[in-house]
């Protein structure tokens, strides 16, 4: 058996624990990650992972808890069979709840089709109001559009004067009010 040194950089600060070292993940990428690190220890150890009724009690109150997202659950505290079994549960869950989503969603949109053709009309606009509001559908929706335009500051500024003139003609305002004497403020502001 050959024997391998890793070579080790000096002034390399190390954090002091490997819990620091890892970035901040959520439970269920924790529990992952932890369910692949037992799942590869236990490969190359030639050990299966079994675990007992025990086991899987306490996976299934895990996996409660995780539903509820009330308080973290810290996975070093169990063992791995308990771990890799709710690593299992989580992956099979996700699974059926999208596909279960979906189910109820062609289930929804199914039972509006049916409602719609209702001759009552109490029952079939809102079904067919619903029906126009599903995701792909979008018959309700409203867009805004915009359009951007690129003017130079010439046309900008020619733009703002024709407005604020057809505004002031609006107003019915003489130009002559709105001419201030700046040498007049200047000198009211020196003797005050």
């Amino acid at each position: 058996m050959s024997t391998y040194f890793l070579d080790v950089e000096k002034d390399i600060a190390l954090p002091p624990s490997a819990t620091e070292a890892l970035p901040p993940m959520t439970q269920e990428q924790e529990l992952e990650v932890r369910a692949q690190t037992i799942k590869l220890v236990s490969d190359l150890q030639g050990k299966p992972l079994e675990p007992d009724e025990t086991d899987k009690k306490v996976a299934r109150e895990l996996a409660t808890k995780m539903l509820n997202k009330k308080e973290n659950i810290d996975f070093s505290n169990y063992r791995n069979e308990t771990l890799a079994y709710l690593a299992g549960m989580v992956a099979t869950y996700d699974q059926m709840l999208v596909k279960d989503l979906a189910d109820y969603k062609l289930y929804v949109v199914n039972k509006l089709v049916e409602q719609s053709s209702n001759p009552d009309p109490k029952y079939a606009i809102p079904a067919i109001k619903a029906l126009g509001e599903v995701d792909g559908v979008d018959a309700f929706k409203k867009r805004t559009e915009v359009t951007i335009q690129q003017k130079s500051a010439e046309e900008v500024e020619s733009a703002l004067l024709e407005k604020l003139t057809k505004l002031e003609k609006l107003m019915g305002r003489d130009k002559s009010q709105d001419v201030i004497d700046v040498e007049t403020i200047n000198a009211d502001s020196r003797t005050h």
